[in-house]
């Protein structure tokens, strides 16, 4: 039985020299807001926060940071089991099929209903709407912190081999990072190969080659899916990559080896790295002075029809069991986020997309992307809406995907250490993942996703 399961369930009047006693004003409603962010975000959800509490007298949204998205699920689920679940909860992208089957949410669509605000659930991207809603488009929690990863390339060593523009596939990457070399640049291009580097690596390359990585369209029709990724492209691309590490083109670049691969790029180490668009303000802040630098989408293999990326992050999930009074505030709070205005504040402090087409649109017409530090951003949106999402891009609903995602993290290692070929250790990622999701699949007997 799951662990959500176990746990859910002075007056005064005076005619002449006594001034009269006004009623005292009503204390606002308290209720709690817990995220997983830290650092600089989590200070930047701070000030979100005290927006949202100086705009109105009603309420008061207390935010409390929970150090990071593992830790913010399990304490919400340790209080939960005490009565003392925040009123709302930032769960990220793979947590969702988890909190879909607890049965611990109220339906934030019906909440917004309930409390007479009018969302257009329309406006958000497809991408990032499909990825949080249920297969009848039910949006049961509101996307929040949303990103998108994007390549990053030094235009100044591109400029050394003769080229203007970030190469769109493959096959021009493998070619450059040649160039690169000869040209004298050690690092060509970094990569990590743990297991947060499953998301760019394995999950946005399946979902731009429109590849599956598991049976039953991600694990959406279905708690049966089981992992395919062994027999698809990714095979290949995963061979490539170690064939290039090989030759010196690619570095393995991570905290445990001293520089982890946004301060390789930063520092003008690496010439090229794939991560997240939320990376863009930290390399812009950070970079060696003078460095010449931009974005471009991911390349895909020569002859694919690109599809959309995938959005990563996390959501607003609504907790069951709080008051009516805490649950207007909640509706409230987020009303506020979704705001145009607040989508301008987020963006600007972090680095993360806006989830809404109103909210990009504002943007663009406030100038957000006309200049440095803010300008190629928008192309994360490109990325995002390359495609009307298929049954395979518009998400990936597994069940404990952080424990596969470790597993991809250790074949990773094996096959660049050399311990097994590439066809060997993705097909133990497959067998050890697909134990993995037989045993979600068997804390939900006779259960099926939203």
């Amino acid at each position: 039985m799951s662990i959500f399961k176990q746990g859910f369930a002075a007056l005064a009047a005076g005619a002449f020299s006594i001034t009269l006693a006004q009623p005292a004003a009503a204390e606002p409603v308290k209720f709690d807001f817990w995220f997983g962010l830290s650092g600089d975000l989590a200070r930047v959800v701070d000030t979100m926060c005290k927006n949202f509490n100086a705009s109105q007298a009603d309420y008061e949204v207390v935010c409390t940071s929970q150090g990071n998205y593992d830790a913010t699920l399990q304490n919400t689920i340790a209080a939960f089991r005490a009565g003392k679940q925040p009123a709302i909860v930032q769960v990220y992208d793979v947590g969702t099929a988890t909190m879909m089957l607890s049965g611990a949410y109220k339906p934030a669509d019906k909440l917004m209903e309930e409390n007479g605000y009018k969302i257009d659930y329309a406006d958000y991207f497809p991408g990032i709407a499909r990825y949080y809603a249920t297969s009848k488009g039910e949006m049961l929690s509101f996307p929040f912190n949303s990103s998108t990863p994007l390549m990053y390339w030094n235009k100044d060593a591109f400029a050394k081999i003769g080229k203007t523009e970030a190469p769109k596939t493959w096959e021009d990457v493998a070619a450059d990072l040649k160039a690169l070399k000869d040209a004298g640049y050690e690092c060509p291009m970094a990569i990590n190969i743990s297991a947060n580097e499953s998301w760019q690596l394995m999950e946005q390359f399946s979902a731009l080659h429109n590849q599956p990585i598991a049976t039953k369209n991600n694990g959406y029709d279905g708690l049966d899916a089981r992992l395919e990724v062994n027999k698809t492209k990714f095979v290949q691309y995963v061979t490539d990559l170690k064939k290039w590490y090989d030759a010196g083109l690619i570095k393995i670049k991570s905290k445990d080896l001293g520089q982890d691969m946004v301060q390789s790029f930063a520092t003008g180490t690496c010439q090229v790295i794939l991560t997240s668009v939320g990376d863009h303000g930290t390399v812009g802040r950070t970079q060696k002075e003078g460095m010449n630098w931009d974005v471009a989408e991911l390349p895909v293999y020569a002859g694919t029809e690109r599809k959309n990326s995938l959005v990563g992050g996390a959501s607003l999930w609504v907790l069951s069991g709080k008051s009516d009074a805490e649950y207007k505030g909640a509706a409230a709070f987020l009303n506020f986020i979704h705001d145009p205005k607040t989508a301008l504040f987020w963006s600007t402090n972090t680095g993360y997309i806006p989830v809404t087409k109103s909210g990009f649109d504002y943007l663009k017409s406030q100038g957000f992307y006309d200049k440095a530090p803010y300008k190629g951003r928008e192309v994360a949106i490109a990325s995002l809406t390359a495609s009307e999402p298929t049954e395979i891009t518009r998400g990936i609903r597994l069940g404990n995907f952080t424990q596969i995602r470790a597993e991809f993290g250790t074949q990773m290692q094996a096959i660049f250490a050399n311990k097994v070929s590439v066809q060997e250790g993705l097909d133990t990622l497959v067998k050890n993942g697909d134990a993995i999701l037989e045993r979600f699949q068997q804390t939900y007997p006779g259960k099926t996703l939203p």
